[in-house]
């Protein structure tokens, strides 16, 4: 039924970068989100982050934990995403399953306006990786134990856990840590006293320096 006095409104505006847009085409979408996607056997899963700048992927930073064969398909991915249309992307084989469905989430997420940066004037910036940012951080890296005897921490942004530091109702408040990103930067630097090395890569976290009980998470 034709009726003059209704009005075609479009599409409902979505939170973009700090600004509200209505999406009509691929390149309407901006933002800056994850998502995650697991295999078809649920053998590994794949964190996929992109930042899209008017519908193209600028950046893509993938992270998977499984199956030794999503590394190298990881690897790949990443020379297959930049310059692509999010659109694009949706429809290539990127080599693994769960990049795949990690793909499938992320564009969910943007192109509904559920985007980490929806209310971030003109987005996130490119190229600035927390690698890159000069902490000797790592961005991925998460392997913690748990048991009846308590967490264990094992690997964390910082790095390599050495002890934990635990209070008087054996509660973990910081550990001691080996900055590995760091260590290796010194290794290439041609420091060759390894005592020296470990001493300028040790650092704590937390409110280590109160620890009651020390434990080496590796030990216990």
């Amino acid at each position: 039924m034709n009726c003059k006095n209704c009005k075609t409104f479009g599409s409902s505006p979505i939170p973009e970068e700090g600004k509200y847009v209505q999406v009509k085409n691929i390149e309407d979408v901006s933002g800056f989100s994850h998502g995650c996607g697991a295999c078809a056997p649920q053998q590994g899963t794949c964190k996929l982050t992109l930042n899209v700048k008017n519908g193209i992927i600028k950046e893509a930073l993938i992270e998977t934990i499984g199956c030794s064969g999503m590394t190298h398909s990881g690897a790949m991915a990443c020379e297959i995403l930049i310059g692509k249309t999010i659109l694009e992307a949706l429809n290539t084989d990127l080599v693994c399953d769960a990049i795949n469905v990690a793909m499938r989430e992320i564009f969910l997420q943007l192109v509904y306006g559920r985007s980490q940066s929806a209310y971030t004037e003109n987005g996130l910036e490119i190229g600035s990786g927390i690698e890159d940012l000069g902490k000797h951080k790592s961005s991925n890296v998460s392997t913690v134990y748990s048991s009846e005897n308590g967490p264990r921490y094992l690997q964390l942004a910082e790095g390599y856990i050495t002890r934990q530091a635990l209070d008087k109702n054996g509660e973990v408040i910081g550990y001691e840590y080996i900055n590995t990103n760091l260590l290796v930067e010194l290794l290439e630097s041609g420091e060759d006293n390894i005592q020296t090395i470990l001493q300028k890569c040790k650092k704590t976290y937390g409110r280590f320096d109160e620890g009651v009980h020390f434990i080496n998470p590796r030990k216990c």
